[in-house]
């Protein structure tokens, strides 16, 4: 019997996500979306696709939740995106209470699922969820870091013109201008990276990576990335579907590790079956901890103004 998976969001990013989950083969998939007929029309688009590309899986469109009903894993990629003259205040509120509004939905239907959110400010909306849901942590965790660390890799690879299969990286903290790559933990083919190029390069490739999305949306004029991020979602599902025990990065709530408290921010965590199963607290400077901890503020100053929103409702 295959696993069952819902993406909420048939954007870009959510139908891109869904299209790579259905090309598995191993997962049935469900797309949701309020704009009626759209999640229908391009999931009946990826079902008509399957016997080119080899997958049996079912792949449906719905602008209800009941047809998600007992699925194992949601993806939640619904939310607007920033507009001229929206404040970031405008954009956290006004995707804290979509995200709100499906989780209350998906919990109502799925209560043993697992919840990845990956609508931004990611690591805010990450917050909310596990607070709507009231899941255990192990059962809300958000895609960031994998999207983060493979624009790193990217880039390293093209610069040492190497293959991006033998670089090892991990990028943490907030999925914004302050997250924290560790560069003195990267590695290419095993080699320590700061043996091949020089500090300034690495600080280049650094700065790089922390605007990679801003990058991509100057590029498009309208829009935002969506082939990494949809890759990057996948290979989360993957992980929880195969009971891979993938040590990848991603945002998960902490409760003492790196010294933070209470808070969603982007860390290694091992991933399978159980959702995310462990923080993987590995030992960091003094200045990557301090820049992890700086990254950490960020995101508790959009929490302080979730809270506050929920106060005054």
């Amino acid at each position: 019997m295959r696993s069952k998976v819902t993406v909420v969001g048939a954007g870009n990013v959510g139908a891109t996500t869904a299209q790579r989950i259905h090309q598995l083969g191993y997962a049935d998939v469900v797309l949701v979306d309020v704009v009626e007929d759209l999640p229908q029309g391009k999931s009946l688009d990826m079902l008509e696709s399957a016997p080119v590309m080899g997958s049996d899986a079912k792949i449906t469109g719905s602008n209800s939740y009941e047809a998600t009903a007992d699925s194992d894993v949601v993806v939640i990629t619904a939310g607007i995106a920033r507009r001229p003259g929206m404040s970031r205040d405008d954009l956290l509120l006004t995707n804290m209470r979509i995200t709100s509004a499906v989780t209350a939905e998906v919990v109502k239907y799925s209560p043993n699922c697992i919840i990845m959110p990956v609508t931004n400010p990611l690591d805010a909306m990450v917050q909310n969820v596990f607070v709507s849901s009231g899941f255990p942590r192990n059962r809300v965790f958000g895609m960031a870091g994998v999207l983060d660390t493979a624009r790193f890799r990217t880039f390293i690879a093209e610069e040492l013109n190497v293959s991006v299969e033998d670089i090892q990286a991990f990028v943490l903290g907030g999925h914004g201008d302050d997250m924290v790559p560790l560069t003195r933990l990267t590695t290419v083919g095993g080699i320590p990276i700061n043996e091949l190029m020089a500090e300034e390069k690495i600080d280049q490739l650094v700065r790089r990576t922390r605007g990679g999305g801003g990058e991509i949306v100057e590029l498009l004029k309208a829009g935002s990335a969506y082939y990494a991020p949809s890759a990057a979602i996948t290979q989360m599902v993957e992980a929880v579907l195969l009971d891979k025990k993938r040590i990848l990065p991603a945002c998960a709530y902490l409760e003492g590790e790196y010294g933070i408290n209470g808070l969603c921010v982007g860390v290694p965590v091992k991933l399978g079956a159980g959702g995310m199963e462990q923080v993987m607290e590995i030992k960091l400077t003094s200045e990557e901890l301090a820049a992890l901890k700086s990254s950490a503020d960020s995101v508790q100053e959009l929490v302080e103004v979730m809270n506050k929103a929920r106060a005054e409702a």
